[in-house]
């Protein structure tokens, strides 16, 4: 991490945006890479800018792309996946933590803290973390289905558990009767 990666946020002008872009080398790739789990990292970029939001919060608007390699979660083969999308954040001074102890997320994910410096670099890793795919799968990967039961009993398959998956014999069924 560089210093221009870290931006104190009492050095920003209030008047114009701060525009900002990231692009790691090769050796923070692999850290990123290998702290995300994912089997490589290439094209990571973050750019955009940050601007006064009022008197004392502040927004950041960005886009962030990288081209990722993850395993496949039916064959453990290497599925590259392509990641453009946009990052947006509402820094608040008068942010409140909420004090229940269960509380339900937010519509609103994108407003947080406003710290004295605003870490770039934390921003970007955390916004990709985000961004990629769940459950990434190679082209063709079937999951399959597992059926277990006690033995002698007829097993219960997905599609015994459909709520409507009888109804089409059953039409067909009504239809041969006419």
């Amino acid at each position: 991490m560089s210093k221009e990666d870290v931006l104190r946020v009492a050095d920003l002008p209030q008047n114009s945006p701060t525009q900002f872009k990231l692009r790691p080398p090769a050796p923070d790739l692999s850290r990123i890479a290998a702290d995300l789990d994912l089997l490589g990292l290439r094209k990571l970029e973050f750019s955009g800018e940050i601007a006064a939001q009022g008197h004392k919060d502040w927004r950041l608007t960005a886009k962030l792309g990288a081209t990722v390699v993850q395993p496949c979660i039916a064959t453990l083969e290497p599925v590259t996946t392509r990641i453009d999308t946009p990052v947006r954040r509402m820094f608040l001074t008068d942010w409140q933590e909420p004090d229940a102890s269960e509380v339900e997320m937010p519509e609103d994910d994108e407003t947080e803290p406003l710290p004295a410096e605003l870490d770039l670099q934390r921003i970007m890793i955390e916004s990709l973390a985000l961004a990629l795919p769940l459950y990434p799968r190679s082209k063709g990967a079937e999951t399959g289905e597992m059926v277990f039961t006690e033995p002698g009993k007829a097993p219960l398959t997905d599609a015994d558990v459909k709520p409507f998956s009888g109804l089409a014999e059953l039409r067909d069924a009504l239809k041969k009767d006419q």
